[in-house]
């Protein structure tokens, strides 16, 4: 406990040294329960009551509005100076609550391809009876704020909102525009997808050189230390399959053993004994080989050996007991729904399950399915398409331009934590972009614990202390690439 103590008043100290907490404030942190808080700077106090509005303006698909909370970011950007020529908002009838905006700080030069800032403002939704916090308030307790949408991803939109206003408040003047798309439909795929409607619609309005979107970051060791931080280099293509038993059925008093449910859960059960080959790219080939080297542990010591050979069966048993690792390796696919029978008295006629599918960028999604189809090996038994996200994502370059800069900042602010490339096993808006010629990156700034901070589930959070300093290292990044 008394080293716990010295930690967080540590924090803050580091804190009030960097400019970001007043030389007033206590000596005990804010997360301590029952503590009064930090006075913060008053920049950073403005950065937090925008944070607290934006993760306390509920905007899940089953109860909240994305418009709103766009209607306040307007208010806010337009607090600082900007006007109407610099904001564009937008949503279809359909979907009033799901609209987005795009805001435009420009640059002074006349050869620069504009940058674009990319974020979703949408949450996955969040039962309050199931959470120990209210989900829609953010408290910040024990060095964390708490709160849905706080690390996915509030609190990247919250630093890309706050520094274009201090941009235009403070009268920066960078050679590069910079344009920033706050959008809805990224954590529902049957919502009205803001990203998707201004690549289609609006490409004009959102294009640029490149792009800095989520997925990125780095992690902890979930004790406070950052060990490694990264750079979202492409991502998985995501695709839905409909597995479907059919048959005659018939009354459940005169059972056989022809059995519509029976079938599926033997499908099911193959399914999950089955692992698609190892696949590395140069992006996972570089993540593997330099984390590895700077584990030196013997997970660290098999990361390196998968990298040089990916026949390395030895390697790959240590790294499948790692779920990151094990997804990054390969094309996943895992059942998710299930549904079957039509009476509690008659035999099956029907048995479906959905199979959720991320697979390895490169891998076409139609030798997905007929994997799939042998894995099974039951002509009784039809495996079809049933929806993807978008199209196939096309991995952006190590571009010197995007890795340098990236890489002086990752070493100035977490100097013992390597910056690797790292290829996102979930998915991202970025694909909308990379099929209209944005590549998309996801910088290092907001880091995460290795348990995945609550992201989709219950009590989500992120760091105190690691959102206040990726603000600050975020702005720097921005700044490097706007100016060249």
């Amino acid at each position: 406990m008394k080293q716990a103590k010295r930690s967080m008043a540590g924090a803050v100290s580091g804190l009030v040294m960097a400019g970001l907490l007043s030389t007033a404030a206590t000596a005990q942190p804010a997360s301590a329960p029952g503590a009064p808080a930090p006075v913060l700077a008053p920049d950073l106090a403005t950065f937090r009551a925008l944070f607290q509005d934006m993760v306390e303006t509920d905007t899940s698909i089953t109860t909240g509005s994305c418009t709103l909370l766009a209607d306040k970011v307007e208010a806010h950007l337009r607090g600082a100076g900007f006007g109407d020529a610099e904001i564009f908002r937008f949503a279809v009838p359909e979907a009033p609550k799901e609209g987005g905006i795009v805001v435009t700080l420009p640059g002074t030069s006349k050869t620069l391809k504009p940058m674009l800032l990319l974020g979703h403002l949408d949450v996955v939704v969040a039962k309050r009876e199931d959470w120990t916090r209210d989900p829609y308030k953010l408290i910040e307790e024990n060095g964390y704020f708490y709160g849905r949408g706080t690390a996915d991803m509030k609190a990247m939109d919250a630093i890309w909102v706050d520094m274009l206003a201090r941009f235009r408040k403070e009268g920066t003047k960078l050679p590069r525009t910079i344009k920033l798309a706050l959008t809805c439909g990224e954590e529902t795929s049957t919502a009205f997808n803001g990203a998707r409607w201004l690549a289609q619609n609006k490409p004009d309005l959102i294009s640029a050189e490149f792009a800095l979107n989520e997925g990125g970051g780095g992690r902890t060791d979930g004790k406070g230390t950052v060990v490694v931080q990264n750079l979202h280099v492409g991502e998985k293509v995501v695709a839905n399959f409909r597995i479907e038993a059919t048959n005659p059925g018939g009354h459940s008093s005169a059972p056989v053993k022809d059995n519509a449910i029976y079938e599926l859960s033997d499908a099911m059960v193959k399914l999950r004994e089955f692992d698609f080959p190892v696949m590395l790219n140069d992006t996972t080939r570089a993540f593997f080989s330099q984390a590895g080297k700077a584990r030196g542990d013997e997970m660290g010591k098999a990361m390196e050996a998968i990298a040089a050979n990916p026949g390395d069966k030895a390697a790959e048993a240590l790294l499948n007991t790692d779920k990151s690792f094990h997804s990054m390796l390969r094309t996943t696919c895992v059942a998710t729904l299930v549904s079957a029978g039509h009476a509690n008295n008659a035999l099956p006629q029907r048995a479906t399950a959905n199979v959720n599918c991320r697979i390895f960028p490169g891998v076409a999604i139609e030798d997905v399915r007929k994997d799939l189809e042998r894995v099974i090996a039951d002509p009784r038994m039809t495996v079809t398409l049933a929806d993807d996200r978008g199209p196939p994502g096309t991995p952006p370059p190590l571009d010197p331009k995007i890795v340098g800069p990236a890489q002086k900042l990752a070493a100035k602010y977490y100097p013992k934590a390597p910056l690797v490339p790292f290829l996102s096993t979930g998915a991202t808006d970025g694909i909308y972009l990379s099929a209209i010629g944005i590549p998309s990156y996801g910088p290092p700034g907001v880091v995460g614990d290795p348990d995945g901070n609550g992201t989709h589930g219950l009590n989500e959070r992120i760091g105190v202390q690691g959102v206040y300093t990726a603000r600050s290292m975020l702005t720097e990044l921005v700044k490097a690439y706007a100016s060249k």
